[in-house]
């Protein structure tokens, strides 16, 4: 019983970092891409437009990658495959 208390305690923790991490990551890099962006476009507004699509697109993928953490602690939190030999 202490062995499965153990690995749920620390598979809390691990939810808890992997939200962290997505959201400081996702953070970041959103801010560093807002900030090019707008460099770019001051630079040359002529290509602004096609510099925004482009953005978008990469927001997309940049927002793929913090859902997909998201994702992985859900399966932690509801279908921990780590307890299955414990049981």
């Amino acid at each position: 019983m202490e062995s499965i208390a153990l690995v749920q305690a620390n598979t809390a923790i691990a939810i808890g970092l992997i939200f962290a991490f997505a959201a400081l990551g996702t953070g970041i890099g959103f801010a560093m891409l807002g900030g090019k962006f707008l460099e770019a476009a001051a630079r040359q507004p002529e290509i602004a437009n096609m510099l925004q699509v482009r953005m978008f697109i990469i927001a997309g993928l940049l927002d793929a990658l913090s859902i997909i953490g998201v994702a992985f602690a859900a399966l932690l939190m509801f279908a921990n495959p780590l307890l299955g030999p414990l049981g």
